[in-house]
């Protein structure tokens, strides 16, 4: 069922039923099928889920990266409130999204080493990008900038790195160049996909400070996407869980987390280990996602929930309200949608 998101100035990104879907030889992956959120200016909103929920396909959506025509939007909206005007990214043309990308939104990728061209030096690299969307700005200016968003973002010996090659510098390093060039432009949207997951735990800490300085900074709307419920914890204002291209539940952080209520968010959190508790074998959620070209009709957490009720499989629950700000898509959470107690493997076929 299509989800109404509320138009807001204050809504930076406004995405409206997107679906994604890929067309394939074996038949069509439904990766994004159908969701509905927003991203505040100055706000977090962190996307969490498993590996497979279709959160790094949403990203690649909103910035059309996708690999077309394998890869395409089949519908919805992805609303951008640029100041210089509204536009659907859906619809816009590539000249459009060219002046989009990278100057009004900017993306941090999961692998800076894949992601930094080995062949040319950073400074080169944040120099293009910097002169793509600033064509009056001089070399000499460019270059100032760039050594100047090095400075920002932590680099120390900013001019020396400004000449060295990717393969040159560490993981963290690597991850800063990429920030700063996410950031050079200004942008007015961050999408940040898994930015901390090749990182350890020190220098994660720093660029979780980083980023949230920056935004701070230039006023930016940051949509970050991860399955680390203790980086959701520490950087985000808004969650949205996704799961098997749906979203399953949305609110603030402390709604999340604190008083979850969809059973695969709260299998989530009962995954992450807490300190000070000894266990001899760490909680997983049973089974695997199911497969993006398998979506069934009905609750497509049905054969890995231990609350499932026959009414389970009756059709797709909505998003239902528990409160102004959270909600949740499940047949049996109390005062949502009902269904009769048929818990456990009675439940199931």
């Amino acid at each position: 069922m299509r989800q109404a998101v509320m138009h807001d100035n204050e809504n930076i990104l406004e995405v409206e039923n997107l679906k994604t879907w890929f067309y394939t030889e074996t038949g069509v992956a439904k990766s994004v099928n159908g969701i509905s959120f927003a991203v505040p200016a100055g706000k977090t909103v962190a996307l969490v889920g498993e590996s497979g929920c279709g959160k790094s396909v949403t990203s690649l959506s909103i910035m059309r990266l996708l690999q077309e025509p394998a890869g395409r939007i089949v519908d919805g909206t992805i609303r951008f409130n640029r100041p210089s005007g509204p536009v659907d990214l859906v619809s816009a043309s590539e000249e459009e999204m060219e002046q989009v990308r990278g100057g009004e939104i900017a993306m941090i990728f999961q692998e800076p080493m894949t992601s930094l061209n080995p062949v040319f030096t950073v400074g080169n690299q944040i120099d293009e990008m910097i002169g793509l969307h600033n064509p009056m700005m001089t070399k000499t200016e460019i270059r100032e900038q760039t050594v100047r968003m090095l400075k920002l973002v932590g680099i120390p010996r900013a001019e020396g790195i400004y000449k060295s090659y990717p393969h040159e510098l560490s993981g963290g390093m690597r991850q800063r160049v990429m920030i700063a060039m996410a950031i050079s432009c200004n942008p007015e949207l961050i999408i940040a996909d898994e930015p901390t997951t090749a990182l350890d735990v020190t220098i994660q800490a720093q660029i979780l400070e980083l980023m949230k300085e920056l935004k701070d900074r230039i006023g930016a709307g940051i949509l970050l996407i991860t399955h680390d419920l203790g980086v959701v914890a520490e950087m985000a204002d808004e969650v949205i869980v996704m799961y098997a291209g749906r979203i399953v539940e949305k609110g603030t952080v402390m709604e999340v987390l604190l008083t979850p209520k969809h059973p695969y968010t709260k299998g989530l959190i009962k995954s992450k280990p807490a300190i000070g508790t000894v266990k001899d074998t760490l909680y997983s959620i049973p089974g695997t996602v199911v497969s993006p070209a398998e979506m069934p009709d009905y609750c497509a957490f049905y054969n890995r929930c231990g609350q499932c009720a026959k009414e389970c499989r009756s059709g797709i629950p909505d998003l239902e309200p528990f409160g102004d700000t959270h909600f949740a898509a499940c047949y049996r959470i109390e005062g949502g949608n009902k269904a009769e107690a048929v818990t456990g493997e009675s439940g199931r076929d």
